[in-house]
């Protein structure tokens, strides 16, 4: 901007000036609003592209016609983790979808094992993947994918998941900002809606196998 446009005080100039402040105020708005969006996948490359290829399930039919069925609750732990379990923050997970066929090695970007939904007027919106080892089918080694250890060795999630299921998981917030970071387990800004289907869990404990 030249010095005499700054200086002019006529008409045309104010105007400009008001365009230029809108301009700036709505592009700070949109980053914000983006940011909200895509924080989660703007890490890596690789995050990136395993958001954009998963995008399609933003409709959680598209998720049932490529063989993710609902396990029907919407899952919160208020409490959080406490010592001897698995260290959760107090927040939700939400709705989680279960596809059987990509249980087993190697972990794939574009296939996790579950996709997590949160429940939005009556809607169910797209939050987050996890990707979900059973600890036999890990063989003794910890599993690991976009440079993160998977969490546990923990228990299942009762009641959803029989106690004995032990397994590692990870969870990636790719859709959904969360506070308490990209690969919390529980995510603050998650609630669940009050029903018959909202289960008010217990973080589940951690399993000491000697192998991972």
């Amino acid at each position: 901007m030249s010095t005499s446009f700054r200086r002019s005080s006529g008409p045309v100039a104010r105007a400009l000036r008001a365009l230029a402040a809108l301009s700036l105020v709505l592009s700070s708005t949109a980053a914000a609003q983006g940011g909200k969006q895509v924080a989660a996948a703007a890490g890596s490359p690789e995050l990136e592209q395993a958001r954009a290829l998963l995008d399609k399930y933003q409709d959680p039919i598209a998720a049932v016609h490529d063989g993710y069925f609902s396990t029907l609750a919407c899952v919160e732990y208020r409490q959080g983790g406490t010592e001897g379990s698995m260290r959760y923050v107090p927040g939700g997970m939400g709705v989680h979808f279960l596809n059987l066929q990509h249980i087993g090695p190697p972990l794939d970007p574009a296939k996790p094992q579950i996709l997590i939904y949160e429940p939005v007027g009556g809607k169910l919106r797209l939050a987050a993947a996890e990707w979900f080892v059973p600890t036999e089918v890990a063989g003794g080694t910890r599993p690991a994918i976009f440079g993160q250890d998977l969490q546990g060795p923990m228990e299942g999630h009762h009641p959803l998941q029989p106690a004995a299921l032990h397994h590692y998981d990870l969870h990636v917030w790719l859709w959904k900002d969360n506070p308490a970071g990209m690969f919390s387990p529980t995510n603050p800004a998650v609630k669940c809606p009050k029903g018959s289907y909202s289960f008010d869990e217990k973080a589940p404990k951690m399993v000491h196998s000697g192998r991972h």
